[in-house]
């Protein structure tokens, strides 16, 4: 199979420092590898592998994947890490080579809706159509639902952006971006399920799921999201945001596989099942009317796990960021915890929507 490149030549007089910033930052994460010298740089990742070089007044960085979308990612990845890590360089990045000509975004697909259901009184799984979902039947479990303006004609979706980036459409016909998880993938079908936490009108998303009609039309980007290691041993923890992404995962383990999941739900009405390979004991824990990111009892009893001596181990946790500081924080420093050994992600923060909380720096509690 031929390798696909794309290169960016930017100009700055600081690539020596650029290359050390970016090779410092990818390899914070546990699933890519980056080494550096002084003038070069060199990244594996999921979708390829970067490598950079320091030229006169200029920094080289190349691209190299196996195909279009994993090449698309890549160059991605690379121009908004660069674009964070030299903000106030403002640097200016135009990518050349292979798939740069295209006008559609490798990862977007047009969807539909087909039809709806509540399945619990505050959850309710639309059920969208659409062609060519193959790529979203994935271990990536996470999607970005784009939601038109109303009362828009004809929706506008982002674009392939020069730098890599999507390049979106002005404000007033901008659609509005929410991260979900694919509950249900059925390739043959064309269909794809997502599953809405019903706030009434207080956010976009759930307004726009509580009116829903067959045939309305929205984008959707994806799939993303780091994937679950193998373990024999797995501790699940969530509320009812990351319900779907529990019932995914757990899902998909083998019958070798047995551990314990806590999920957070208002009460027994919103209970769901779900079916598994694995011997996994799903403890539902009720808040009864305690607001929701204010109860305790999610991360008093993850507290209350003893991991077990023999074995690999993984913990996964989705939940409201203030809960999931504090079990990272419990799982890193009480337990001493890998990188590798946990995924704690906070699916949403307390009295911000997903746009201001994405626009607050993560933090990191190492």
């Amino acid at each position: 199979m031929a390798i696909l490149i794309s290169e960016a030549r930017i100009r700055t007089r600081a690539a020596e420092a650029h290359i050390a910033r970016l090779c410092a930052d990818i390899a914070k994460f546990d699933l890519f590898t980056a080494t550096c010298s002084v003038e070069t740089g060199r990244a594996e990742l999921p979708w390829g592998l970067a490598t950079m070089r320091a030229e006169a007044e200029a920094l080289l960085m190349r691209a190299e994947a196996r195909d279009e979308e994993a090449l698309s990612t890549l160059k991605f990845v690379l121009a908004e890490r660069l674009t964070a890590l030299a903000a106030d360089e403002k640097p200016e990045i135009v990518w050349t080579g292979d798939g740069c000509g295209g006008t559609v975004l490798p990862s977007f697909r047009e969807m539909r809706v087909k039809r709806w259901v509540d399945v619990t009184p505050h959850v309710r799984r639309i059920t969208f159509s659409g062609e060519d979902l193959g790529r979203f039947d994935s271990a990536s479990l996470h999607l970005r639902l784009l939601i038109p303006p109303a009362g828009l004609d004809v929706p506008e979706w982002p674009v392939p952006g020069r730098d890599g980036r999507p390049a979106w459409p002005p404000e007033g016909r901008r659609p509005a971006a929410r991260t979900y998880t694919a509950r249900r993938v059925d390739v043959a079908a064309g269909e794809l399920d997502v599953d809405f936490v019903m706030h009434g009108d207080e956010g976009v998303a759930s307004a726009w799921a509580a009116r829903a009609r067959a045939g309305q039309v929205v984008g959707m980007l994806g799939p993303g999201g780091s994937r679950m290691p193998a373990a024999d041993w797995h501790l699940f923890a969530g509320d009812e945001t990351a319900l779907p992404a529990m019932a995914r995962l757990i899902g998909g383990l083998p019958g070798t596989a047995r551990g314990l999941a806590f999920i957070e739900v208002e009460d027994a009405r919103d209970e769901q099942p779900i079916a598994s390979k694995a011997a996994i004991d799903i403890v539902w824990l009720h808040r009864n009317g305690v607001p929701s990111g204010q109860s305790p009892a999610l991360e008093r009893h993850v507290r209350a796990v003893e991991w077990p001596k023999q074995g690999t181990c993984f913990g996964w946790l989705g939940a409201e960021a203030a809960t999931v500081k504090a079990i990272r924080r419990h799982w890193r420093q009480d337990l001493g915890l890998e990188r590798g050994q946990h995924l704690a992600v906070a699916y949403w923060r307390l009295g911000k929507s997903e746009a201001e909380a994405r626009a607050e720096p993560a933090g990191d509690d190492t």
